[in-house]
């Protein structure tokens, strides 16, 4: 979802650089589809000289998009209320599986797992005996990442109208639990699945969707981004790099 959003808020303009830690490796196909718009560099915060930089790059930040399970930057001093009172006039974006609350807010999580817990695995499954579910499914497409993603695009550009017209710092949380809970919400017992309303459209030419793209990885075919309107951007002025690659400062 974090990736999926940044990468929105780069197709309209911003300067998005993600930041991870060298031990925490990046899967190259995940990183080839997200990374489009952004430049990528990795700091260790446990030591002194990488801790300084994102501290320079932190002064300069309008908004921290988090993508760590709620707590777990916690021991670097980077939970959303340390940085807003370091910051002032920052937009802090917490996404988390689970949401920040409850029994399950510490726990790690993802799509996927999200779609069991939430039923969603049970609305695609394969019908068996009286109705129930035979087999689990999936929806196909990670949906709650995306949804969440642009949710949270949506949200931190509203945040920056805010903070111009206010000043203040805001703090947003979205969870992946929670935007299951709205696809969901309407579709109650309903079996043939989530997609049921998508089949037989444009939507199963992809096509008209996909183009191809130059970058520092290879010639990538990639979907275009469904965020457009008239006067702005078709495509990403900038293809993804090698993950980890850029030097750790802002455009």
């Amino acid at each position: 979802a974090g990736p999926v959003a940044t990468r929105t808020l780069a197709l309209l303009g911003a300067d998005v650089l993600r930041v991870d830690a060298p031990q925490l490796p990046e899967d190259p196909d995940a990183h080839a589809d997200t990374g489009f718009g952004k430049r990528s560099t990795r700091l260790d915060l446990g030591t002194a000289a990488d801790r300084r930089t994102f501290e320079e790059l932190l002064a300069r930040a309008d908004v921290v998009v988090t993508g760590y399970r709620p707590g777990a930057l916690d021991r670097f001093g980077l939970s959303p209320e340390a940085l807003v009172d370091g910051r002032p006039g920052l937009i802090v974006a917490q996404l988390s599986a689970w949401g920040a609350y409850g029994p399950w807010g510490d726990r790690r999580g993802f799509d996927s797992l999200v779609q069991v817990a939430t039923g969603i695995a049970a609305t695609e499954g394969i019908e068996g005996i009286e109705g129930a579910p035979e087999r689990p499914g999936a929806l196909p497409a990670q949906a709650l990442d995306h949804g969440t993603g642009y949710l949270l695009a949506g949200a931190v550009l509203r945040a920056l109208t805010e903070q111009s017209e206010q000043g203040h710092s805001l703090v947003l949380r979205l969870a992946l639990a929670r935007t299951a809970a709205w696809l969901t919400a309407d579709r109650a017992g309903e079996r043939g699945g989530m997609a049921h309303g998508l089949r037989g459209t444009a939507y199963n030419q992809p096509d008209a969707w996909l183009v191809e793209t130059d970058s520092g990885i290879g010639r990538l075919r990639h979907a275009l981004s469904p965020v457009s309107f008239a006067g702005g951007p078709v495509n990403w002025a900038r293809p993804p790099g090698c993950w980890g690659t850029d030097p750790a400062r802002w455009a």
